[in-house]
């Protein structure tokens, strides 16, 4: 069992790093790594150097960058801002309409950007000082913006779900192409739990339609953000080309099997990003001195993404050389449980890591093991990979609580403390049944 023991040690440092000396997840990460490499013997060396090699290598680390840049790219070029700006003129003048604008521009958001905590502050930012205005009490408001930024990680393509197929474990067993459609549908499953949630604390508070001098009238904020509505269609492009019927042709005509020689995953972004220049090409720099500094500015983000998701890989295969996989895999089916208590025990396993943990490090540290174990156990590669995504995306919804969960109540100026039971009940114990009932195809994907 020496795998286990090779997590738990894992997972120790990894905590200890982040919530007691509190620095930063990319060096937990390598340290998780580089604590993994013991537990391998005398081949340490040759096995740290094929797992880093592996994740240098993966382009999955090159499509998460091309993400990061495009959900800055999309943010300094006002596309983000004018998409919300139209959802409040449609929707922001109803009861609680701040709050469902919150809520629809979170899932918009989350099937473009997917970090959790740019979610929280963009759409925080605009809709939280509304959702005051309108009469909704601080905790309220900030949990709800907190519970809503989990959708960057149900919807296609996240960084937790390129770590979770990229694995060592998980890879062998499933196609990124085959989890697009299935994980959309899960992430369609996650929004509609949301939009019942904001009915519930519109329906409870006391609030009040939005002032009209709040709100863009609807031919004003249409003119200026019709064009956003591009960023949906250019990515259903990809997606379509490489599924069904018209890959199949597309396959026939070109003699090339369409679903491997487009990656979906590196033309995403790519069409995304080529959509936001022309979208913001009236607020995009126009000299390259210009352009060299937005770039210069973009860094950090790609340091704290990159190194994170880098040594995430690295850790994960790591872990994977030491037997991990088979191991837990072994344990956990020997109890011999029945799969619906076998989903909440992984369920509750995932949730309780991603507490303290971002999604994209839980994902490498139990994750790709709790999807090894369900497809033992019988359950479908991409469902449970799909289910393992949900379970992930409680970052901000159980305490301490990740970083979207402290963006949303910094700007509502509201103790963290007092969104806690609120996350727990409204989001984190849903999205453990979501899961379960994904698990257990009560609900289909």
């Amino acid at each position: 069992m020496i795998g286990i023991w090779a997590l738990g040690a894992y997972l120790a440092v990894i905590l200890l790093w982040t919530t007691v000396i509190k620095r930063s997840v990319g060096e937990a990460m390598i340290l998780g790594f580089l604590t993994v490499l013991p537990f391998t013997g005398a081949a340490a060396g040759q096995v740290g150097w094929a797992a880093l090699s592996a994740a240098i290598t993966d382009e999955i680390v090159y499509a998460t960058m091309a993400f990061v840049f495009m959900g800055y790219l999309l943010d300094k070029a006002g596309v983000l801002d004018r998409l919300i700006d139209l959802l409040n003129s449609l929707i922001g003048g109803v009861k609680g309409g701040p709050a469902w604008v919150s809520t629809v521009a979170s899932a918009g958001l989350g099937g473009v950007v997917h970090n959790q905590a740019a979610i929280a502050a963009t759409v925080g930012s605009v809709t939280i000082p509304w959702m005051e205005k309108s009469k909704l009490d601080k905790p309220s408001a900030a949990t709800l913006v907190a519970g809503n930024a989990g959708m960057g990680i149900t919807f296609p393509f996240s960084a937790s779900m390129f770590v979770l197929v990229g694995s060592a474990t998980v890879g062998p067993l499933l196609d990124i192409n085959a989890l697009v459609l299935p994980l959309l549908f899960g992430g369609l499953w996650c929004f509609l739990h949301r939009l019942i949630v904001t009915w519930l604390l519109v329906r409870k508070s006391g609030m009040t339609p939005l002032d009209a001098a709040h709100r863009l009238p609807v031919r004003a904020a249409f003119g200026r953000g019709w064009a956003t509505m591009f960023l949906f269609v250019v990515v259903a492009i990809p997606l379509i080309i490489t599924s069904g019927a018209i890959a199949a042709s597309l396959s026939d005509w070109t003699g090339v099997d369409v679903t491997k020689a487009v990656s979906v995953i590196v033309w995403i972004p790519v069409v995304l990003i080529i959509t936001g220049v022309l979208l913001g090409r009236k607020t995009l720099p126009r000299a390259g001195r210009a352009w060299w500094e937005l770039l210069r500015n973009s860094a950090p983000r790609f340091g704290i993404v990159g190194i994170t998701v880098l040594f995430a890989f690295a850790g994960a295969n790591a872990l994977a050389a030491t037997g991990l996989p088979k191991q837990m895999t072994t344990l956990l089916n020997g109890m011999n449980l029945p799969l619906w208590l076998l989903a909440v025990l992984i369920g509750l396993i995932v949730i309780a890591v991603a507490a303290p943990l971002s999604a994209t490090a839980t994902m490498a540290a139990v994750g790709t093991v709790g999807v090894a174990t369900l497809v033992a156990a019988g359950v479908p590669v991409t469902t449970a990979a799909v289910a393992v995504l949900v379970f992930s995306s409680c970052e901000a919804a159980v305490p301490p609580g990740g970083a979207p969960l402290y963006v949303a109540c910094g700007i509502a100026d509201v103790d963290p403390f007092k969104t806690f039971a609120r996350l727990l009940t409204h989001y984190a114990l849903p999205l453990l049944g979501i899961g379960v009932l994904i698990i257990l195809g009560v609900l289909p994907i």
